[in-house]
C-alpha cells in the first residue's frame, strides 16, 4: 500500500465517523490520570498527528476509556498479556492500527548543481497497538469508576496555560470571539500592530467550560504564525479544523470538560467532509498542526511532553 492509499484509508475511517455524528477529536471529561490524550506506556509520550483520532475511534468501538496504549510486544515486555480476541471481533480488528513515520535518507543528484546531496523523507507504516482495557492485569493503567460526588473540574491548569501563552486577550461587547492577525502579517514578529484575541466578556458565557473551549480555539489561531503555519497557504476550512482539534487536544490534556455546544462543528462539518473526501492529505495536515499547537502551548506552560513520532506528523 503506497502513502496516498494509506492516507485515503485513514481519511475514510474519519469521514465515516463524522457522517455518523461522531467527532473523534472530542473526548468525555474524566478526572482520572489514566484518561485523556492517548499515550504510549513505554515512552509515556502522547500520540500526535492523526493517531489520536484513530485511537479514539478504537475506544468508542469497544467502550474503552484508558489513555494508555502499546504494541503486543511492549505489553509483553512490561509483564502483561493482551486478552484473546473475542469470537465476535473479526481477525485484525481487535487492536488499533496507527501510523509511524520511519525517517530515511537517500542520495540524489541536484538538478541545478549536478552535485550529489542527501534527501530526507518519511516512510509511513502501520503498527498495531492495544489499549490497557484489553490487557490482562493492567489495572494500574485503567480508569477506575469515579464517585458521583459533584466533583468540580480544576480550571487552574487551563488558566496557567492561557497566561503562559503570551496572548494578548481583550474582552469586548461584541458577541463573537476571533483572532486579530498582526498587521502587516508578513512583518511578524517585527510588526507595528500586534496580534491579539478578542473575546466576549466572561460573564456572557454559560459556563467556564464554554469560555475555555472558545478561548482554546482562538489560541489555535494565535499559534499559527508561531508554529510556522501560513493560513493563506492552507485555506480557511483547514485552519478552522486545525484550531478546533487543537482546542479539544488542550481541553483533554488540561482536564477541562469539552463544551456541549457543537454549533461551530455543525456549521463547519459539511465543509470539512467535502475537503476530506477531495483531498486525503487534508485531515493529516490539520491533525499535524493541531498537535504542534498543543505541544507549543504546553511547553510554554512548563508542561512539555515530547510526542510520539507519527506518520505525516512532520509533513505539510
Amino acid at each position: 500500500m503506497n502513502q496516498h492509499e494509506l492516507r485515503k484509508q485513514i481519511t475514510e475511517q474519519i469521514v465515516k465517523a463524522l457522517e455518523g455524528n461522531v467527532i473523534p477529536w472530542r473526548k468525555p471529561w474524566s478526572s482520572s490520570p489514566n484518561a485523556g490524550r492517548p499515550a504510549n506506556i513505554v515512552s509515556r509520550k502522547p500520540y500526535s498527528g492523526v493517531n489520536p483520532h484513530l485511537l479514539r475511534l478504537h475506544q468508542l468501538r469497544f467502550g474503552f476509556s484508558s489513555r494508555w496504549y502499546a504494541t503486543f510486544q511492549q505489553w509483553k515486555n512490561a509483564g502483561y498479556c493482551v486478552s484473546k480476541r473475542p469470537a465476535d471481533v473479526p481477525s485484525g480488528a481487535w487492536g488499533c492500527q496507527i501510523l509511524f513515520a520511519r525517517p530515511f535518507t537517500k542520495k540524489v543528484v541536484d538538478k541545478e548543481t549536478g552535485e550529489e546531496v542527501e534527501e530526507s523523507f518519511h516512510m509511513l507504516r502501520f503498527y498495531t497497538v492495544f489499549c490497557a482495557d484489553q490487557v490482562e492485569g493492567a489495572d494500574e493503567y485503567r480508569v477506575q469508576p469515579e464517585p458521583d460526588n459533584g466533583h468540580v473540574p480544576d480550571f487552574d491548569p487551563a488558566e496557567e496555560l492561557v497566561q503562559a501563552s503570551g496572548a494578548e486577550i481583550h474582552c469586548s461587547n461584541e458577541d463573537r470571539a476571533y483572532y486579530k492577525r498582526p498587521t502587516p502579517f508578513d512583518a511578524w514578529p517585527n510588526h507595528s500592530d500586534g496580534d491579539s484575541i478578542v473575546m466576549p466578556h466572561r460573564s456572557n458565557f454559560n459556563s467556564q467550560v464554554d469560555w475555555y473551549s472558545t478561548l482554546f480555539h482562538e489560541l489555535g489561531h494565535f499559534c499559527e504564525v508561531r508554529t510556522g503555519w501560513d493560513h493563506r497557504k492552507h485555506g480557511y476550512a483547514l485552519g478552522e479544523l486545525a484550531a478546533e482539534m487543537a482546542g479539544c487536544f488542550l481541553a483533554t490534556e488540561l482536564g477541562v470538560p469539552q463544551s456541549d455546544d457543537l454549533t461551530n462543528h455543525v456549521s463547519y462539518l459539511k465543509s470539512w467532509l467535502e475537503s476530506m473526501k477531495g483531498d486525503p492529505s487534508f485531515l493529516f495536515k490539520a491533525s499535524s498542526q493541531a498537535s504542534r499547537v498543543c505541544d507549543y502551548l504546553l511547553a510554554r506552560a512548563g508542561r512539555a511532553v515530547e510526542p510520539e513520532p507519527v506518520g505525516a506528523g512532520q509533513e505539510e
